[in-house]
């Protein structure tokens, strides 16, 4: 064996043993910046607008004076909005020396938040929190002072009331979110929002002398937070409300409806009212009265469930089917009940009919679908209520494609115990498929509005006309805000509305900017509500997802846009999550993404020493987070990375969207990739979506140009690979001159990074995984020293607060509870052997304490070439290191 071959044998051998030591503390001071090589400032330009306001240059990205600027930002949210005084110089200092140049204030406007910018205490919301607007105005002074800019958001979970001026019923809304929907199509509720936006943006800050509007550190204005019209329609939202709320949207729909068709029959007419006579049965058995023949129960995913004949039946029958699920499955198709081997006819009506009851009051959800694969529906999913009483339900609907095998199909059973009873099942072509109830007309605009609940029943020509009109409705909203900012209160800052996935893209290209935001395995609460005894997480690592959240992100950027992220987190206890920000960074380079935001930096104001993990989202206190901030910063604001070669588009056009928006759910709206734009392709190419009015580049490939299968992914530039080829243990490795990083399950592999440097991670707690970066700093990585390099290596993997509360609920679900344990935050200490490219004798290595001040020095041995070589690990208790590599000068004999 070659002393090489044996040095990295007896290497990994004890990278082994340091994965077993115990976790030691390592708390990031929440009130001492980052030093030496860990400070960041150096990237920001100060103050925040010395070059004047962030405008949009010729080719969609962000600028100031002549030179393009990317941001990289975390979100202040709720009382963190609002620091104290005597701390606020020294987090903005902590964050300028982060590498952060942006902060997002978020929920300021909060009820919950303390204080909120809003005085409810006054009564109502209409007059702001003086104290509050003191403390922002002076926060924000001090990050311009150092180069951080501003992002403000107007409405994201302002309470309204009556006390407002707005009808008694809004205060029966006690869901924020629901009462802004309102706002996108009630009157009153917009000038109370343009009112809010005038008391704080034609604020004067005494601190910097200037107001809100005109103030060039202010680089974006928000308009409302994850929010939309028709959003809020696919949640349900404008089913529940009010009356009179939706007497107002009433009245709304029927003038659109009379702006285009004139009268009652030639809407009949265009939304396909017809009659054609009902044809023969096709079912058999539908009363049970053989038994069960014809008819099949499906249980999937482990649910469990029986059917039985039974002598329940309403007036007229005498048996039914009586199907019991006794083990609910993990989707609600899991327990099903279909006749298959039908066939039908696209474009000719049928009516399906059938009485129903359960043992309690829920939904099934009842179609004509395949009976093979696909499995896709030929008509609408009719989502059908039930009672305990018997009912009987009728629909009919038009096939959309001819099939020889379809079935008739009950499903949406699977997610729950319960007990069904069906009979009187009848499938018959032809009926009267009627679009408008007796009595309804658009001469006495009666028209109602249409109801997601009964969505599935629906006709697709109303479907898309209620689309059309919710579209129409909530641009005018997003039109005039941004009218009402830019003219009447001369805003200079970028506007934005909300995030494309609460809106569509066609809506959003008519702003600044386009925002998205995304969580890797967000927090569940299987109750509902955010309650905090009763959540978990599902505790997994990205890398081994292909594309994770990338894959959805990507395709909602719109082509020659400015596109940010100004929320993201792979949230706490994920013990993985030190990957999610350098993921991010690396592959928002390669897609020239203009900015992303952590969320959040925190949600307080006091405590601020809490020497621990404070919650899901707040990284202030959370060590490995901290890490990936300064690492990935760095590498985001220089453009480490470059952006993809090759463009791959698609175009997407204002009808195409509403034809998406029939299938769509509440936070997934529409965006490339229902135009065939697979998310894949963004971790090889740039992608973007061309909006009604653009063209796509004469270079731009297709979707179906782009090889994405495989078991690994390189980006065109050649700098970025994601390794899915070792089953269970995906790494992304990032190679570029002035930014390198190995983020997976690489123990026990060597990774050629490019320049001469090689990483072998050691073997850790959780199966390999760690995260290491090296950031040059200064200097370049050569063989030859030519000028003084500093060089920073992170080193994170897994994380935890003492004592916390880790229960594991199985399927990689996991909690703590409201147990978040006890001080301090616990880190494992990664083990690794890196190679540099410089001469052993140049470098020089040290650990770094949690402020980032060397605190020990490391060995440097060298390979058999006499290439640096250093070796990381537990022993030296700390996430980060520095390098230097120092020029040898020459000595002159006497």
């Amino acid at each position: 064996m070659s002393k090489i071959c044996l040095f990295a044998t007896l290497w990994l051998m004890a990278s082994s043993v340091f994965a077993q030591d115990d976790l030691f503390p390592f708390v990031v001071p929440w009130d001492i910046a980052p030093t030496g090589v860990a400070d960041m400032s150096v990237l920001l330009h100060r103050p925040a607008g010395k070059f004047g306001h962030v405008h949009v240059g010729a080719d969609g990205h962000f600028y100031v004076g002549a030179q393009r600027i990317r941001f990289w930002g975390v979100d202040m949210t709720a009382d963190a909005c609002f620091q104290h005084k005597a701390n606020a110089p020294k987090i903005a200092l902590r964050l300028a020396k982060a590498g952060v140049n942006v902060v997002r204030f978020h929920h300021m406007d909060a009820p919950w938040a303390n204080p909120s910018l809003i005085n409810y205490a006054a009564g109502g919301s209409r007059q702001l929190n003086t104290q509050a607007l003191d403390n922002l105005d002076y926060f924000f002074a001090q990050l311009k002072k150092v180069g951080v800019y501003a992002n403000l958001n107007l409405v994201v979970h302002r309470l309204f009331s009556s006390r407002d001026g707005l009808p008694a019923e809004i205060d029966s809304v006690t869901d924020m979110k629901d009462q802004h929907v309102i706002g996108f199509f009630y009157q009153s509720m917009l000038e109370l929002q343009k009112e809010y936006a005038r008391l704080l943006l034609t604020h004067r800050n005494p601190y910097t002398g200037l107001t809100y509007a005109e103030d060039p550190a202010v680089a974006f204005v928000e308009i409302n937070n994850e929010n939309g019209l028709m959003h809020g329609f696919l949640g349900g939202v404008t089913d529940r409300i009010p009356a009179v709320f939706q007497a107002d949207l009433q009245r709304q729909w029927n003038e659109w409806l009379i702006a285009k068709y004139g009268n009652t029959q030639t809407l009949r007419q265009a939304w396909g009212e017809r009659s054609e006579p009902l044809g023969s049965e096709m079912l058999t058995n539908g009363d049970y009265t053989s038994g069960l023949n014809g008819w099949i129960l499906e249980q999937h995913a482990g649910a469990q469930a029986s059917a039985t004949q039974s002598t329940s039946a309403p007036p007229g029958y005498t048996r039914s089917v009586r199907i019991e699920v006794t083990k609910p499955g993990t989707q609600s198709w899991h327990v099903q009940w279909n006749q298959p081997g039908l066939t039908v006819e696209g474009g000719r009506l049928y009516t399906l009919s059938f009485w129903a009851r359960a043992n309690t009051s829920r939904s099934i959800t009842v179609a004509v679908t395949m009976a093979h694969d696909p499995w896709s529906g030929l008509g609408p999913w009719i989502s059908v209520p039930l009672t305990t009483a018997w009912q009987r339900f009728e629909y009919t609907f038009v096939v959309t494609q001819s099939d020889t095998n379809a079935r008739v199909l009950f499903t949406g059973m699977g997610l729950q115990t319960g007990t069904y009873w069906i009979t009187g099942v009848s499938l018959r072509p032809g009926g009267i498929l009627r679009v408008l109830p007796e009595g309804q007309t658009l001469e006495a605009k009666t028209v109602g509005n249409v109801l997601r609940s009964n969505w599935g029943a629906t006709p697709e020509p109303v479907q898309k006309d209620w689309l059309r009109f919710l579209r129409d409705t909530e641009e005018r909203y997003w039109t005039s805000l941004y009218r009402y900012l830019k003219q009447d209160l001369g805003v200079r800052a970028l506007v934005t509305g909300t995030i494309v996935g609460c809106t569509t893209p066609n809506l959003m290209t008519q702003m600044d900017l386009v925002d998205t935001h995304a969580y890797w395995q967000h927090p569940e609460f299987p109750g509902g509500g955010w309650d905090n005894r009763n959540w978990f997480i599902r505790n997994i690592s990205m890398v081994d997802e292909r594309g994770g959240t990338l894959t959805w992100l990507a395709p909602k950027r719109v082509l020659n846009k400015p596109h940010t992220l100004s929320e993201y987190n792979h949230p706490a206890p994920n013990t993985f999550t030190s990957e999610g920000l350098l993921i991010a960074a690396a592959y928002g380079l390669l897609q020239d993404w203009d900015a992303i935001y952590f969320y959040t930096y925190a949600h307080r104001r006091d405590n601020l020493d809490a020497r621990k993990i404070t919650g899901f989202f707040d990284i202030d206190q959370h060590p490995t987070q901290w890490m990936s901030l300064v690492a990935a910063g760095a590498m985001f604001l220089r453009g480490d990375v470059s952006p993809a070669q090759k463009l791959v588009a698609v175009s997407l056009s204002r009808e195409q969207e509403i034809e998406a928006l029939r299938g769509s759910w509440a936070w997934k709206l529409v965006d490339g990739s229902d135009v065939g734009l697979r998310g894949e392709i963004a971790l090889k190419h740039r992608v973007a979506v061309a909006t009604e009015g653009q063209s796509l580049p004469s270079d731009a490939l297709r979707p179906d140009q782009v090889n994405t299968s495989g078991n690994t992914l390189t980006s065109d530039t050649g700098e970025i690979k994601w390794d899915w080829s070792v089953g269970g243990k995906g790494v992304i490795t990032v190679s570029s001159p002035r930014s390198k990083a190995v983020i997976g399950f690489g123990g026990g592999r060597q990774f050629d990074l490019g320049d001469g440097v090689l990483v072998e991670p050691g073997n850790t707690r959780q199966s390999g995984f760690s995260v290491i970066t090296l950031t040059v700093k200064q200097g370049a990585l050569s063989s030859q020293v030519t000028q003084t390099t500093q060089l920073l290596i992170t080193a994170t993997g897994y994380v935890q607060n003492t004592n916390w509360g880790w229960e594991e609920l199985g399927d990689n679900r996991v909690t703590v509870r409201d147990n978040w344990g006890t001080p301090p935050t616990l880190v494992e200490g990664i083990p690794a052997r890196i190679t540099l490219p410089m001469p052993a004798s140049a470098v020089q290595a040290y650990a770094l304490d949690e402020r980032g001040a060397r605190k020990a020095k490391l060995p440097v041995s060298s390979d058999s070439g006499g290439r640096a070589v250093i070796q990381i690990g537990a022993q030296y208790r700390t996430l980060w290191y520095e390098v230097v590599a120092t020029a040898r000068r020459a000595v002159t004999p006497r």
